[in-house]
């Protein structure tokens, strides 16, 4: 039997005074109920989709895989993802997120374990493309769930913590891939990329076991939260609805009319074009600054992804705290495009090149949870499932022509420096979008809910 549609049950009651202490620390004991289990499938989620990118440096020999190849299963991953998250997400409506989160977790792991199995082009490219299928829906279903528990006003902030968690994945990823790679090799007779994948995939499985138990569908199920802390969370969602602009969506088909989720598709897409520059390439980019030894790779990616996960949460909060959100998410984007930029001219001096790449990743992974708190709140009921993975799906599709592109771009070039000037260009551009697309009193009123 299906669940009911997860939006909260309870009847505002306007005689509860507004005590802003009390709803802080509601909102604090919300927080650290669900958000750092749901940080830590998130770091998982993005280390067992990324490590392909530590595995590329020793797979090309063992396997003879080409960079076209390597860029072909990085693609395949997100034909997977796009194809099924819009359904994903919508199941989490209908099922709820124990059984959605669960599902989705248990099915990506066994799949990033099932990895140390691959011994050819082929069978990489298929289990990249299951790895796609299993693993959609989490992302946007994470969002979706946020938009249960946190008002607007308070959604970048929390965001921002997810989006640190893709910063300090690459640190994860740079601690462990490198040491995993070089010591377990020949251990059991496997490579050392064979490890790294069964190792950094099985707590994916144990977290889908958690999950079941751990997290509750909606507020009015959270045993943990009392009846009067369920009245004003309540309260404060139904409020928020009762404040959203006028052009909010409430169901899937006027989501699918709004030209915002068109807007919104096409300053994700972008961004996320952006961003996976940095999941899969940043080992490569740091190998081309002239380190060679992968275990000194790893380390130098651990540098620009710590600065990255503190400073994406310093950004969103000052974006929270000024209530604004056009202008933080320009300024991201413009300052991430110029770092780009300034890599092409290379530098000769290890410092300056790894100084604007962290700069880069700074910028890029803030401007993420900026651009979250703004859709997510066009759009409710059905309309919001539908929207925001919609939204994602269409953005994450870059995933599908970024890395094949830059693939083309570096074997045709031997250079990374074609694909980081295309990438500002969609930076700018994306930045431009936000600004013209999304009126200043809306965004105002959307940060200050």
């Amino acid at each position: 039997m299906s669940a009911p549609i997860p939006t909260p049950a309870l009847v505002p009651d306007e005689t509860l005074p507004v005590d802003h202490a009390q709803r802080d620390s509601l909102y604090r004991r919300i927080s650290l109920r669900i958000i750092p289990f749901l940080f830590i499938c998130y770091i998982v989620s993005i280390l067992d989709r990324s490590n392909i990118g530590f595995a590329q440096l020793q797979m090309r020999q063992d396997l003879g895989i080409t960079d076209a190849m390597y860029s072909l299963g990085a693609v395949l991953f997100f034909v997977g993802y796009v194809l099924f998250e819009v359904p994903s997400n919508l199941l989490l409506r209908k099922f709820g997120a124990r059984r959605t989160f669960a599902r989705i977790m248990l099915l990506w792991g066994a799949t990033s374990v099932a990895m140390i199995t691959v011994a050819s082009a082929e069978h990489f490219y298929v289990l990249r493309f299951l790895l796609g299928v299993f693993e959609a829906g989490f992302f946007p279903g994470v969002v979706l769930y946020l938009t249960f528990w946190f008002p607007a006003k308070r959604r970048a902030a929390v965001l921002s913590i997810f989006y640190a968690g893709v910063a300090v994945a690459g640190m994860v990823g740079g601690m462990l891939s490198g040491w995993i790679m070089r010591g377990m090799a020949g251990v059991l007779n496997l490579h050392g990329w064979q490890w790294m994948f069964a190792i950094e995939g099985a707590p994916a499985i144990l977290l889908g076991v958690i999950a079941w138990f751990w997290l509750s569908d909606r507020p009015d199920q959270a045993a943990w939260l009392s009846t009067a802390d369920k009245q004003r969370l309540a309260d404060d969602l139904t409020a928020e609805r009762s404040r959203a602009p006028v052009h909010t969506a409430h169901s899937l088909g006027a989501a699918l009319r709004n030209p915002h989720t068109y807007l919104f598709s096409f300053i994700y897409f972008s961004l996320t074009s952006a961003l996976l520059m940095l999941l899969f390439w940043m080992p490569l980019m740091i190998r081309e600054f002239g380190i060679q030894d992968v275990v000194h790779i790893s380390l130098l990616s651990i540098i620009p992804n710590a600065i990255g996960a503190v400073g994406v949460i310093v950004i969103a909060r000052h974006s929270d705290r000024k209530a604004e959100r056009r202008w933080h998410f320009a300024a991201c984007v413009g300052g991430g495009a110029i770092a780009l930029l300034l890599m092409t001219l290379h530098f000769n001096s290890l410092a300056i090149m790894l100084g604007l790449l962290s700069l880069a990743a700074l910028l890029i992974f803030s401007a993420h949870p900026i651009f979250w708190a703004v859709p997510s709140t066009y759009f409710s009921g059905t309309g919001a499932a539908g929207a925001i993975a919609l939204i994602s799906s269409i953005g994450v599709s870059s995933g599908m022509i970024s890395p094949w592109v830059i693939g083309q771009i570096r074997t045709h070039t031997g250079s990374m420096d074609g694909a980081m000037v295309m990438l500002a260009a969609l930076l700018v551009a994306c930045g431009i979008a936000m600004l013209l697309g999304v009126k200043a009193t809306s965004a105002r009123s959307i940060a200050a809910q």
